[in-house]
């Protein structure tokens, strides 16, 4: 690419500033650039001898060659031919910095947390001590809570089945960048079915998605009742609440499971300690 002394590089590029690697003049209309002639470029400019490479990697590229018939070149719609769900002449972009060089900046492993449990749980209390816990020790979190997230990217979504499942695959998508940024994502929200999680779980590498399960019995919740949701439920003015009239399926093979016992139950600080103990022996805390 052209180096110059501030932003306009585009203007330089389409006024003939352009130099190849033995230091002639390109004009625009070889590179097949339509040229502005009222604009006198000013800047200063150098040439890198792999210029010519990004222009032929351009006209390499399969996204750069979308067939005719497919798209609308007036500015309106284009059809969308898809394969197994994903659209054509999508090319996955690799870049050199990786994960594990984000990770060595931030010393520490990204990694996606996922509290999963009733409504009333204490899903969301857990998350926010968990994020405080580690913050004190300076690693860097981001909470994806499911209501949280509801105001935003899935404001779209509402709470029948398919939506539903809907909300639960974009957090796992969003956590899953999140861990490939090297934070530690902690995902807040009930996700009662198995196979959801377990394709947000596919998603990462192996040991990069820790299920935490709070098992927390319903009567419990519903006594809690934060939001006032078990008794609007009760009431029929909620259909397919979660423990009530529509199932929850508890993890069977989760990473860490807190549990109250007997009348007792954990403190926010004490289960945020037994996550980060468990991240601290995975390593996950350091890069």
């Amino acid at each position: 690419m052209i180096a110059n002394t501030c932003n306009y590089y585009h203007y330089c590029f389409l006024n003939s500033c352009s130099i190849d690697a033995s230091g002639s003049s390109l004009s625009a209309s070889k590179l097949g650039f339509s040229s502005f002639n009222s604009f006198t470029c000013g800047l200063k400019c150098s040439a890198r001898s792999d210029f010519l490479k990004v222009v032929k990697a351009m006209d390499s590229s399969r996204t750069s060659h979308i067939e005719s018939n497919n798209i609308d070149v007036s500015g309106g719609n284009y059809e969308k031919k898809c394969v197994n769900g994903m659209a054509e002449n999508v090319v996955w972009h690799n870049c050199s910095v990786q994960k594990i060089d984000r990770q060595e900046l931030l010393q520490q492993k990204g990694c996606v947390i996922w509290i999963t449990g009733l409504s009333g749980s204490g899903k969301s209390t857990l998350a926010c001590a968990l994020a405080r816990g580690l913050h004190m020790r300076g690693k860097l979190t981001y909470i994806l809570d499911g209501d949280n997230v509801r105001h935003g990217l899935n404001k779209d979504l509402t709470f029948k089945a398919d939506d539903r499942v809907e909300n639960i695959r974009r957090i796992g998508e969003v956590a899953k960048l999140f861990a490939d940024a090297g934070v530690i994502s902690i995902a807040s929200l009930i996700s009662p079915y198995r196979k959801d999680r377990d394709a947000c779980r596919a998603l990462l590498q192996e040991g990069d998605f820790v299920e935490v399960y709070m098992d927390i019995p319903l009567q419990v919740c519903e006594a809690r009742d934060p939001k006032g949701l078990y008794k609007l439920a009760r009431a029929g003015k909620i259909k397919g609440f979660t423990g009530i009239d529509d199932p929850y399926e508890p993890p069977l093979k989760s990473e860490i499971v807190l549990q109250q016992k007997e009348e007792i139950c954990p403190s926010p600080c004490d289960m945020a300690d037994v996550v980060i103990s468990y991240l601290e022996r995975k390593g996950y805390l350091q890069a």
